[in-house]
């Protein structure tokens, strides 16, 4: 009887998903990575594709099962606040750090190395997508603090390939991240209207404590156990950016006090915190009164990851559910042979690549805007056409993954629950889809080069002149989109753009991409893709066996 009860227990049910390699799994990316200029990369993008398949999956579940908890108090009442996390996080943390996914574009500037870095941030966030926050706050802060020589030293540690969780000062870590902390409650993404006050501050010429001290609250700020936070704060010339110390140079905890964790949505594996200053000391990052100026170069490169992290979650949910209509038997056949299954399999695995493609072609943007203005340009709106349109599909994507898998689905150890948890939080951090698509209306009238750098790209698109004729005027400088209008424009932005990658790529896909969404609009729900595409090359293309 037990032998006939194990037999019975393990019947048609898939075998597990991991480990896998999540390189070798995704010939797209492989793809991706040799078209965008990141070929020299390829060997340390394969190796941290198989880790995080592997090991860093496996680690993930006990990093979010056990959430993360806030000691305001030590047992003497003094002032701490520290967030405990379980080991897998640190653990986690310190692979993504010392393989590059924080610091490789600025550590090994080598041409590419924008790709490089996009890549491991893809395949690290459909591992952990938590600890994704800290990663992509660090790197996106290093350009900026760069250019204050007072505070090198602070960019070079959030570059290095170091991870040190210890509470010390920078003078005693290798390597340090960062955080962030930008709204308030009475703003959100209207950060013009931050109360908190930064008020400068008399220092000898041997004090190498910082020159202002901020008073007032944050009600979301990320990581709150990083070395350093970027904020916004009211300085006498107005709103500015300021690097917050964890800790003071002589070692001394600054004067923040840590409020609560946030019980939120998404993931649990990492901490977001409300926190009030109480004179807390700060160095000046920009000129006073440039605080959104100077955050503006950190949001491209958050916009950049928040794409990349809806494509990983696209990417992982259609893996997941791929394997499991392979192994899953429904009315006599494999899921994955039931025509209608099909369908749905194969529109998911066309979105994803798109989003991939998208996203990676933007990374090379990002890569050559230092040197190549037209780059430079498309970046700038790219990023927030993109961040809108990938991070806006996540969700209803992931619920759709998730569907393919029953009930199975709903279990957390599937990881689809996790995976729809996180789907929502892209398309609102750095900025919901209003402001994303608002953002992209203020470049094109006020940068003329953004819209001439999305035509161009826009040439290239296998879709008749008579699509482009909505988007031609408004990005060569003619007629204006309306406010309540924006959404819809972008919307088609995106689509072109592409279906312009897909098509430059000689993506398998980009007929079928073409066909479903950019030659007739794409019906409401995933799986109702036209009858004669060639769906069994689609699927075997996203996930080999």
């Amino acid at each position: 009887m037990a032998d006939f009860h194990v037999r019975i227990a393990g019947d048609n049910q898939p075998p597990a998903f991991a480990p896998r390699d999540l390189w070798q799994d995704d010939a797209a990316l492989r793809e991706a990575v040799s078209r965008e200029g990141a070929s020299a990369f390829a060997g340390r993008i394969a190796a941290y594709g198989a880790l995080a398949g592997g090991e860093l999956l496996a680690l993930s579940h006990d990093a979010h099962r056990d959430r993360p908890r806030l000691r305001a108090l030590d047992a003497a009442g003094r002032r701490i606040d520290r967030v405990d996390f379980h080991p897998n996080y640190h653990a986690i943390m310190r692979a993504a750090i010392e393989h590059g996914v924080a610091g490789l574009s600025w550590a090994e500037p080598a041409p590419g190395a924008h790709v490089a870095r996009a890549a491991l941030s893809y395949l690290h966030y459909q591992a952990e997508p938590g600890s994704s926050c800290p990663l992509t706050m660090t790197h996106a802060a290093v350009p900026v603090l760069r250019r204050e020589p007072g505070l090198r030293a602070w960019a070079d540690k959030a570059a290095a390939p170091h991870y040190d969780p210890r509470e010390l000062p920078l003078a005693d870590k290798p390597g340090i991240t960062l955080g962030m902390g930008m709204t308030e409650k009475q703003g959100g993404s209207d950060v013009r209207a931050n109360t908190t006050t930064a008020t400068p501050r008399p220092t000898e010429p041997d004090d190498p404590a910082a020159p202002y001290a901020l008073t007032g609250h944050k009600w979301f700020f990320s990581a709150p156990m990083s070395d350093g936070f970027l904020v916004l704060a009211q300085a006498p010339g107005g709103l500015t950016c300021f690097l917050l110390p964890r800790r003071l140079p002589n070692g001394e905890k600054n004067a923040f006090a840590l409020q609560r964790l946030k019980d939120k949505l998404g993931d649990w594996s990492n901490a977001s915190s409300e926190v009030e200053f109480h004179g807390a000391r700060a160095w000046r990052v920009g000129e006073e009164g440039r605080g959104i100026a100077t955050i503006l170069e950190m949001v491209m490169l958050t916009r950049l990851d928040c794409m990349l992290g809806s494509a990983g979650l696209m990417r992982m949910a259609v893996a997941q559910a791929i394997h499991h209509c392979r192994h899953r038997i429904a009315f006599g056949k494999p899921l994955v042979d039931q025509p209608l299954m099909r369908n749905v399999l194969a529109d998911l695995a066309i979105e994803a690549e798109a989003a991939l493609a998208l996203s990676m072609r933007v990374a090379r943007a990002v890569d050559a805007a230092p040197h190549d203005e037209s780059e430079a340009a498309f970046a700038r709106v790219a990023t927030a056409v993109g961040k809108y349109w990938i991070c806006k599909r996540a969700p209803m994507f992931v619920a759709e993954a998730l569907e393919c898998l029953g009930g199975n689905g709903y279990i957390e150890e599937s990881l689809l629950p996790r995976l729809y948890r996180q789907a929502p939080l892209n398309s609102i951090w750095e900025g919901s889809g209003n402001i994303q698509c608002l953002d992209v209306l203020r470049a094109l009238s006020k940068e003329p080069a953004t819209g001439a750098a999305l035509w161009r790209e826009l040439q290239d698109a296998p879709v008749d002149q008579a699509l482009l004729q909505s988007p031609r005027g408004p990005l060569n400088g003619g007629a204006s989109v309306p406010e309540a209008a924006a959404r819809r424009f972008v919307e088609s932005l995106a689509l072109a753009l592409q279906a312009s990658v897909l098509h430059q790529a000689g993506s398998p896909v980009a007929a079928a991409f073409h066909a479903s969404r950019v030659a007739t609009p794409h019906a409401g729900a995933f799986g109702t893709l036209p009858d004669d595409l060639p769906l069994d090359g689609i699927l075997e293309r996203t996930l080999s066996r």
